[in-house]
């Protein structure tokens, strides 16, 4: 099967490469790029005034697979990615039972292959049960093909775990992925501590809950020289601090979500459930100190934390609401919308940190349109005007902050490994 891709303008910061030309797509590779490809091919798709680019790798999602289907599951979690023009989704451990042995890991790899419409990576849980006591199997998992390691919804407050963790994964080349926020600082919070909680009348989480766990888990990378990612960075202080440490050659990467790039703790001020997510919304000082970690490099990967949830268990209180929205299909336009259109980052800065650097960090597939690479591309309209209805998603979690917001740029087509999975908002049948 011959695809040709043309006139579009192809972004690609994995070659620096940004200009108007074609993509010949075969049997799932990239076969070649160039200007006026003259080939004969099965398709072509005319991407004129579309932008080309490697498909966007997502490192933090929920697929709440196994035991949490009311939630999510890999295919409606997967529709949802490819909706979004992402091809490549990690999914967190905090499942039920929690992914904390290879027989799960092989199991979700295995239902991924068969009926996903994304590829699927799988993220182990660093303890037994993700109760922070017993280290899970970390080997058997990575044999299997885990990515990386996490207890994520969860800190391991055991700092002695924490450390035999980081030397074990050490020996087979793996990654702790951190949820950083000590527990009992945040035990009472609700929402970032700060004016805005404190005019509304809800207990917060203070920043240096953050800080604090960062520290820590940068503290043990440096001992022992393991490779910590730390997860969905909000705080300014935890932002400097992985910034000096990463200055002093410490092995540690992070990431930050749309929300927190893109959101204040001012969207908590009507009390909507769809804005309580852990880390919290924070002020704008944090938001923009995230902002700069992207532009000088602190920030390796911008995620989701997609988090779906059961509609029913988002419509309660603020307080009683669980932490997490879903994500997949509005990151890109947000993206698009509040950093791209106006001017605050470039093109290229968000396809190195929404593709290629995740594909690089992880020693994941895809993340380049180089030729011989697999064929996961993202096509999109940089000027096309869209309104967020949760109606209209994919993901069975309908709970969005963005719910009404007006975005300008949506990806229009996702190819995974040659094969379109969504053209023009809609996702292809199988």
């Amino acid at each position: 099967m011959k695809t040709l891709i043309k006139n579009g303008r192809v972004v690609d910061p994995s070659q620096n490469l940004d200009a108007v030309m074609d993509v010949l797509v075969e049997d799932g590779k990239i076969k070649g790029l160039g200007s006026n490809l003259a080939v004969e091919a099965d398709e072509v798709y005319d991407a004129t005034g579309l932008v080309v680019t490697p498909g966007l790798i997502d490192l933090h999602t929920h697929m709440r697979e196994p035991g949490l289907e009311a939630k999510e599951d890999i295919i409606s979690g997967t529709k949802a990615a490819a909706a979004g023009g992402v091809t490549t989704v990690a999914c967190m451990p905090n499942t039920k039972p929690v992914i904390d042995n290879s027989i799960i890991v092989s199991g979700i790899k295995q239902r991924a292959a068969e009926e996903s419409y994304a590829n699927v990576e799988v993220i182990g849980a660093i303890s037994k049960g993700e109760q922070g006591e017993e280290l899970a199997e970390l080997g058997d998992m990575a044999e299997k093909g885990a990515m990386a390691f996490s207890d994520d919804g969860h800190y391991v407050k055991s700092s002695r775990l924490f450390m035999l963790a980081a030397k074990y994964v050490t020996a087979f080349d793996k990654t702790l992925i951190c949820h950083a926020i000590d527990p009992e600082l945040a035990a009472e919070g609700y929402m970032h501590e700060g004016a805005v909680s404190a005019r509304i009348g809800v207990p917060g989480v203070p920043a240096i809950s953050e800080d604090i766990a960062v520290a820590r888990d940068c503290l043990i990378a440096e001992y022992t020289g393991a490779h910590v990612h730390i997860a969905h960075v909000a705080s300014k202080g935890a932002i400097d601090i992985i910034r000096q440490a990463k200055k002093k050659g410490v092995n540690v990467t992070s990431e930050v979500t749309v929300h927190h790039l893109t959101l204040t703790d001012e969207a908590c001020a009507g009390y909507s459930s769809a804005t309580r997510v852990s880390p919290p919304l924070r002020s704008w000082d944090h938001v923009e100190a995230m902002r700069a970690a992207v532009l000088d490099g602190t920030v390796d990967a911008i995620v989701t934390d997609h988090a779906p949830h059961a509609p029913e268990e988002k419509d309660v209180e603020f307080r009683y609401a669980p932490c997490g929205f879903c994500g997949l299909e509005t990151s890109l336009g947000v993206m698009l919308t509040d950093l791209y259109h106006t001017n605050i980052f470039d093109l290229n800065t968000i396809i190195s940190k929404m593709s290629c650097e995740p594909a690089k960090l992880f020693k994941l597939k895809g993340g380049t349109l180089k030729e011989g690479s697999v064929a996961d591309i993202t096509i999109m309209d940089l000027n096309k005007e869209w309104t967020v209805d949760s109606s209209k998603f994919y993901t069975r979690g309908k709970a969005t902050p963005y719910e009404g917001k007006q975005c300008k740029g949506k990806a229009v087509a996702t190819m995974l490994a040659g094969k379109f999975v969504m053209r023009d908002g809609v996702v292809c049948t199988k």
